[in-house]
Protein backbone atom coordinates (compact mmCIF):
# COMPACT_ATOMS: atom_id res chain seq x y z
CA UNK A 1 0.00 0.00 0.00
CA UNK A 2 1.22 3.45 -0.77
CA UNK A 3 -0.27 5.12 1.82
CA UNK A 4 2.56 3.01 3.80
CA UNK A 5 5.72 4.51 2.28
CA UNK A 6 4.88 7.93 3.53
CA UNK A 7 4.04 9.65 6.23
CA UNK A 8 0.54 11.82 5.87
CA UNK A 9 -2.60 12.94 8.09
CA UNK A 10 -3.87 9.46 7.52
CA UNK A 11 -0.94 7.98 8.59
CA UNK A 12 -1.18 10.02 12.44
CA UNK A 13 -5.06 9.38 12.28
CA UNK A 14 -4.06 5.38 12.35
CA UNK A 15 -1.44 5.95 14.95
CA UNK A 16 -3.09 5.36 17.86
CA UNK A 17 -4.59 2.17 16.49
CA UNK A 18 -0.80 1.30 15.37
CA UNK A 19 0.56 1.81 19.15
CA UNK A 20 -2.11 -0.69 20.31
CA UNK A 21 -0.97 -3.16 18.31
CA UNK A 22 2.30 -2.70 19.19
CA UNK A 23 1.97 -2.98 22.90
CA UNK A 24 -0.44 -6.11 22.34
CA UNK A 25 2.41 -7.81 20.44
CA UNK A 26 5.04 -6.30 22.71
CA UNK A 27 2.86 -7.92 25.83
CA UNK A 28 2.45 -11.28 23.62
CA UNK A 29 5.98 -11.70 23.22
CA UNK A 30 6.70 -11.27 26.90
CA UNK A 31 3.95 -13.79 27.60
CA UNK A 32 5.39 -16.53 25.60
CA UNK A 33 8.99 -15.41 27.26
CA UNK A 34 7.67 -16.09 30.83
CA UNK A 35 6.46 -19.65 29.77
CA UNK A 36 2.73 -18.06 30.40
CA UNK A 37 1.78 -19.29 26.79
CA UNK A 38 3.47 -22.18 25.54
CA UNK A 39 5.53 -22.61 22.51
CA UNK A 40 6.97 -25.92 21.38
CA UNK A 41 10.28 -27.35 20.99
CA UNK A 42 10.96 -29.50 17.94
CA UNK A 43 13.29 -32.56 18.63
CA UNK A 44 15.64 -31.18 15.54
CA UNK A 45 16.87 -27.72 14.64
CA UNK A 46 14.50 -25.04 13.70
CA UNK A 47 15.22 -22.24 11.20
CA UNK A 48 12.53 -19.26 10.21
CA UNK A 49 12.90 -17.56 7.20
CA UNK A 50 10.57 -14.56 8.07
CA UNK A 51 9.80 -10.80 7.42
CA UNK A 52 9.52 -7.69 9.65
CA UNK A 53 6.70 -6.06 7.27
CA UNK A 54 3.99 -7.30 5.15
CA UNK A 55 4.15 -9.05 2.39
CA UNK A 56 6.28 -9.14 -1.16
CA UNK A 57 10.25 -9.27 0.35
CA UNK A 58 11.45 -12.22 -1.00
CA UNK A 59 11.16 -15.22 1.50
CA UNK A 60 10.53 -17.88 -0.49
CA UNK A 61 13.34 -17.65 -3.51
CA UNK A 62 15.56 -17.41 0.28
CA UNK A 63 14.13 -20.81 0.64
CA UNK A 64 14.15 -22.20 -2.42
CA UNK A 65 17.90 -21.36 -2.15
CA UNK A 66 18.68 -22.58 1.17
CA UNK A 67 17.37 -25.72 0.48
CA UNK A 68 19.27 -26.50 -2.66
CA UNK A 69 22.53 -25.25 -0.66
CA UNK A 70 22.14 -27.20 2.07
CA UNK A 71 21.21 -30.46 -0.28
CA UNK A 72 24.54 -29.81 -1.67
CA UNK A 73 26.17 -30.74 1.96
CA UNK A 74 23.98 -34.26 2.17
CA UNK A 75 21.59 -32.51 5.02
CA UNK A 76 17.15 -33.83 4.86
CA UNK A 77 15.86 -30.76 5.20
CA UNK A 78 11.58 -30.56 5.68
CA UNK A 79 9.87 -26.97 4.84
CA UNK A 80 6.72 -26.06 6.50
CA UNK A 81 4.07 -23.27 5.77
CA UNK A 82 1.06 -21.72 6.76
CA UNK A 83 0.18 -22.70 3.45
CA UNK A 84 -1.74 -19.72 3.11
CA UNK A 85 -4.28 -18.92 -0.14
CA UNK A 86 -4.87 -22.50 -0.17
CA UNK A 87 -8.72 -23.81 0.09
CA UNK A 88 -8.03 -26.82 2.10
CA UNK A 89 -9.25 -27.06 5.60
CA UNK A 90 -7.88 -30.29 7.00
CA UNK A 91 -4.34 -29.96 8.63
CA UNK A 92 -1.77 -30.63 8.41
CA UNK A 93 -0.96 -31.69 4.65
CA UNK A 94 2.26 -33.12 3.06
CA UNK A 95 2.52 -31.17 -0.37
CA UNK A 96 4.47 -32.52 -3.25
CA UNK A 97 4.82 -31.17 -6.77
CA UNK A 98 1.77 -32.72 -8.30
CA UNK A 99 -0.54 -30.82 -5.27
CA UNK A 100 -3.12 -28.70 -6.74
CA UNK A 101 -2.17 -24.50 -5.97
CA UNK A 102 -5.39 -23.65 -4.80
CA UNK A 103 -5.72 -26.45 -2.10
CA UNK A 104 -2.12 -26.59 -0.77
CA UNK A 105 -1.10 -22.89 -1.29
CA UNK A 106 1.04 -21.57 -4.29
CA UNK A 107 4.26 -21.04 -2.30
CA UNK A 108 4.25 -24.38 -0.48
CA UNK A 109 3.58 -26.28 -4.62
CA UNK A 110 6.50 -23.68 -5.95
CA UNK A 111 8.72 -25.00 -2.99
CA UNK A 112 8.02 -28.58 -3.56
CA UNK A 113 8.33 -27.99 -7.41
CA UNK A 114 11.89 -26.23 -6.85
CA UNK A 115 13.65 -28.65 -4.33
CA UNK A 116 11.30 -31.79 -4.18
CA UNK A 117 12.44 -31.45 -0.32
CA UNK A 118 9.31 -32.95 2.00
CA UNK A 119 6.74 -30.15 2.42
CA UNK A 120 3.88 -29.81 5.18
CA UNK A 121 1.18 -27.21 5.60
CA UNK A 122 -0.77 -26.42 8.57
CA UNK A 123 -1.23 -23.03 10.56
CA UNK A 124 -0.10 -25.15 13.68
CA UNK A 125 3.54 -25.36 12.61
CA UNK A 126 3.79 -28.01 15.74
CA UNK A 127 1.45 -29.89 13.59
CA UNK A 128 3.29 -29.88 10.05
CA UNK A 129 6.77 -30.37 12.17
CA UNK A 130 5.06 -33.63 13.57
CA UNK A 131 3.45 -35.08 10.66
CA UNK A 132 6.92 -34.33 8.76
CA UNK A 133 9.27 -36.10 11.34
CA UNK A 134 6.46 -38.80 11.28
CA UNK A 135 7.17 -39.55 7.83
CA UNK A 136 11.02 -38.89 7.21
CA UNK A 137 14.33 -38.25 8.77
CA UNK A 138 15.13 -35.14 8.41
CA UNK A 139 18.22 -32.56 10.06
CA UNK A 140 16.62 -29.35 9.58
CA UNK A 141 13.60 -28.01 9.49
CA UNK A 142 12.74 -24.56 7.70
CA UNK A 143 9.70 -22.28 8.26
CA UNK A 144 8.72 -20.41 5.22
CA UNK A 145 7.38 -16.87 7.39
CA UNK A 146 6.51 -17.51 11.18
CA UNK A 147 9.02 -14.97 12.83
CA UNK A 148 6.08 -13.77 14.23
CA UNK A 149 4.79 -17.58 15.58
CA UNK A 150 6.34 -17.92 19.03
CA UNK A 151 3.88 -20.53 19.80
CA UNK A 152 7.21 -22.41 17.66
CA UNK A 153 10.94 -22.34 19.18
CA UNK A 154 13.63 -21.96 16.96
CA UNK A 155 17.21 -22.07 16.48
CA UNK A 156 17.94 -19.74 13.82
CA UNK A 157 15.81 -16.64 12.69
CA UNK A 158 16.72 -14.96 9.32
CA UNK A 159 14.98 -11.62 8.47
CA UNK A 160 14.08 -10.63 4.62
CA UNK A 161 14.19 -6.98 4.00
CA UNK A 162 13.34 -5.26 0.70
CA UNK A 163 16.25 -3.05 -0.31
CA UNK A 164 13.97 -0.90 -1.94
CA UNK A 165 11.05 0.11 0.50
CA UNK A 166 12.80 -1.52 3.34
CA UNK A 167 10.51 -0.30 6.69
CA UNK A 168 8.41 2.02 4.56
CA UNK A 169 7.10 4.96 6.76
CA UNK A 170 8.49 3.16 9.95
CA UNK A 171 5.06 2.79 11.77
CA UNK A 172 3.75 -0.97 12.78
CA UNK A 173 0.11 -1.75 11.17
CA UNK A 174 -2.41 0.18 10.68
CA UNK A 175 -0.39 3.06 10.10
CA UNK A 176 2.50 1.52 8.40
CA UNK A 177 3.76 -1.80 6.69
CA UNK A 178 5.47 -3.00 10.06
CA UNK A 179 4.57 -6.07 11.92
CA UNK A 180 7.50 -5.36 14.24
CA UNK A 181 9.96 -2.82 14.59
CA UNK A 182 13.56 -2.49 12.94
CA UNK A 183 15.26 -3.02 16.21
CA UNK A 184 13.74 -6.58 15.81
CA UNK A 185 16.87 -7.10 13.53
CA UNK A 186 19.11 -7.13 16.34
CA UNK A 187 18.13 -10.09 17.56
CA UNK A 188 18.08 -12.62 14.76
CA UNK A 189 21.30 -14.29 13.17
CA UNK A 190 20.88 -13.08 9.60
CA UNK A 191 19.34 -9.91 7.85
CA UNK A 192 18.83 -10.69 4.22
CA UNK A 193 18.61 -7.48 2.03
CA UNK A 194 16.70 -8.28 -1.33
CA UNK A 195 18.13 -5.79 -3.91
CA UNK A 196 19.04 -2.19 -3.19
CA UNK A 197 22.34 -1.33 -1.00
CA UNK A 198 22.99 -3.86 1.62
CA UNK A 199 23.31 -2.09 4.77
CA UNK A 200 26.36 -3.12 7.49
CA UNK A 201 26.18 -6.53 8.64
CA UNK A 202 23.58 -7.21 5.65
CA UNK A 203 23.58 -10.04 3.39
CA UNK A 204 22.92 -8.91 0.14
CA UNK A 205 20.59 -10.67 -2.39
CA UNK A 206 19.82 -10.46 -5.77
CA UNK A 207 17.35 -12.41 -8.05
CA UNK A 208 18.15 -13.54 -11.04
CA UNK A 209 17.03 -15.19 -14.26
CA UNK A 210 18.47 -16.17 -17.81
CA UNK A 211 15.15 -18.32 -19.24
CA UNK A 212 11.60 -18.27 -19.73
CA UNK A 213 9.90 -22.01 -19.83
CA UNK A 214 6.67 -22.20 -21.60
CA UNK A 215 3.15 -23.18 -19.27
CA UNK A 216 2.09 -25.09 -21.93
CA UNK A 217 4.93 -27.39 -23.61
CA UNK A 218 7.34 -26.80 -20.77
CA UNK A 219 10.03 -25.19 -23.67
CA UNK A 220 12.36 -23.08 -22.30
CA UNK A 221 14.51 -20.01 -24.05
CA UNK A 222 16.84 -17.40 -23.57
CA UNK A 223 14.73 -14.38 -21.54
CA UNK A 224 16.94 -12.45 -23.98
CA UNK A 225 14.72 -13.73 -26.79
CA UNK A 226 12.25 -11.26 -25.96
CA UNK A 227 14.84 -8.02 -25.64
CA UNK A 228 13.18 -5.57 -27.85
CA UNK A 229 9.87 -7.54 -28.02
CA UNK A 230 6.34 -6.00 -26.81
CA UNK A 231 4.83 -8.55 -24.00
CA UNK A 232 2.09 -8.64 -21.63
CA UNK A 233 2.86 -8.99 -17.69
CA UNK A 234 1.30 -10.18 -14.66
CA UNK A 235 2.11 -10.70 -11.73
CA UNK A 236 0.37 -11.98 -8.42
CA UNK A 237 2.94 -11.66 -5.70
CA UNK A 238 3.53 -9.18 -2.95
CA UNK A 239 5.30 -6.48 -4.03
CA UNK A 240 4.64 -6.73 -8.20
CA UNK A 241 6.80 -3.59 -9.55
CA UNK A 242 9.61 -5.70 -8.56
CA UNK A 243 8.57 -8.23 -11.28
CA UNK A 244 7.61 -5.27 -14.13
CA UNK A 245 11.28 -3.35 -13.21
CA UNK A 246 13.12 -6.93 -13.96
CA UNK A 247 11.78 -6.75 -17.23
CA UNK A 248 12.19 -3.49 -17.95
CA UNK A 249 15.71 -3.67 -16.95
CA UNK A 250 16.37 -7.04 -19.35
CA UNK A 251 15.45 -4.73 -22.19
CA UNK A 252 11.78 -5.94 -22.56
CA UNK A 253 8.98 -3.71 -24.01
CA UNK A 254 5.73 -3.73 -22.02
CA UNK A 255 2.47 -3.14 -23.91
CA UNK A 256 0.83 -3.50 -20.71
CA UNK A 257 1.08 -5.12 -17.70
CA UNK A 258 -1.80 -6.29 -14.55
CA UNK A 259 -0.77 -6.70 -10.94
CA UNK A 260 -2.59 -9.37 -9.52
CA UNK A 261 -3.67 -9.69 -5.26
CA UNK A 262 -0.64 -11.95 -3.51
CA UNK A 263 -2.07 -15.68 -3.80
CA UNK A 264 -4.32 -14.64 -6.41
CA UNK A 265 -6.54 -17.68 -6.96
CA UNK A 266 -6.93 -17.62 -11.42
CA UNK A 267 -8.89 -18.95 -14.24
CA UNK A 268 -9.12 -18.89 -17.90
CA UNK A 269 -11.96 -16.09 -17.37
CA UNK A 270 -9.61 -13.93 -14.74
CA UNK A 271 -6.71 -14.16 -17.63
CA UNK A 272 -8.86 -13.73 -20.95
CA UNK A 273 -9.79 -10.26 -20.34
CA UNK A 274 -6.23 -8.76 -20.19
CA UNK A 275 -4.90 -10.66 -23.39
CA UNK A 276 -4.20 -8.92 -26.62
CA UNK A 277 -3.95 -10.76 -30.29
CA UNK A 278 0.04 -11.53 -31.07
CA UNK A 279 1.55 -10.71 -27.91
CA UNK A 280 3.29 -12.94 -24.86
CA UNK A 281 2.16 -13.49 -21.61
CA UNK A 282 5.01 -13.39 -19.54
CA UNK A 283 4.16 -13.85 -15.44
CA UNK A 284 6.32 -15.09 -12.20
CA UNK A 285 6.31 -18.52 -11.41
CA UNK A 286 4.62 -18.24 -8.19
CA UNK A 287 1.58 -17.43 -10.73
CA UNK A 288 2.33 -19.86 -13.12
CA UNK A 289 1.68 -23.15 -10.91
CA UNK A 290 -1.69 -21.73 -10.35
CA UNK A 291 -2.42 -21.49 -14.81
CA UNK A 292 -1.05 -24.77 -16.11
CA UNK A 293 -4.17 -26.23 -16.61
CA UNK A 294 -5.42 -23.91 -18.50
CA UNK A 295 -2.49 -22.44 -20.24
CA UNK A 296 -2.32 -21.21 -23.96
CA UNK A 297 0.47 -21.61 -26.41
CA UNK A 298 2.20 -18.41 -25.39
CA UNK A 299 2.18 -17.61 -22.51
CA UNK A 300 5.54 -18.05 -20.57
CA UNK A 301 7.03 -18.01 -16.78
CA UNK A 302 10.23 -16.43 -15.47
CA UNK A 303 11.62 -18.15 -12.73
CA UNK A 304 14.11 -16.54 -10.48
CA UNK A 305 16.76 -17.87 -7.94
CA UNK A 306 18.26 -16.00 -5.23
CA UNK A 307 21.88 -15.41 -5.76
CA UNK A 308 24.22 -14.61 -2.87
CA UNK A 309 28.40 -13.91 -2.70
CA UNK A 310 30.78 -16.67 -2.01
CA UNK A 311 31.14 -14.88 1.71
CA UNK A 312 27.52 -13.88 2.37
CA UNK A 313 26.89 -17.57 1.97
CA UNK A 314 29.83 -19.03 3.74
CA UNK A 315 28.31 -16.60 6.43
CA UNK A 316 24.53 -18.07 6.34
CA UNK A 317 25.14 -21.97 5.89
CA UNK A 318 27.99 -22.74 8.02
CA UNK A 319 26.42 -21.75 11.11
CA UNK A 320 23.44 -24.15 10.13
CA UNK A 321 25.99 -26.58 9.34
CA UNK A 322 27.66 -26.59 12.36
CA UNK A 323 24.38 -26.54 14.58
CA UNK A 324 22.94 -29.55 12.81
CA UNK A 325 26.43 -31.23 13.21
CA UNK A 326 26.15 -30.63 17.25
CA UNK A 327 22.27 -31.62 17.11
CA UNK A 328 23.40 -35.14 15.62
CA UNK A 329 26.33 -35.80 17.51
CA UNK A 330 24.46 -35.33 20.93
CA UNK A 331 21.93 -37.77 19.67
CA UNK A 332 24.02 -40.41 19.36
CA UNK A 333 25.99 -39.84 22.60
Amino acid sequence: MNIWQSRSIITWLLAPFSLLFWLISQLRVWLYRKNFLKSYRSPVPVLVVGNISVGGNGKTPVVIWLVEQLQQQGLKVGVISRGYGGKNKTFPQLVSAESKPELMGDEPVLIAQRTNAPVAISPNRRESIELLLSQFELDLIITDDGLQHYALQRDIEWVVVDGERRFGNGFVMPAGSLRELPSRLKSVQAVICNGGVAKENECLMTLETEQVINLKTGDRKPLSDFIGQEVIALAGIGYPPRFFTMLQKKGIVLNDHFSFADHQPYSLDVIQPILKDGFPLLMTEKDAVKCREFAQENWWYVPVSAKFSEKDTACLVNPILDLVRTNNERKTN
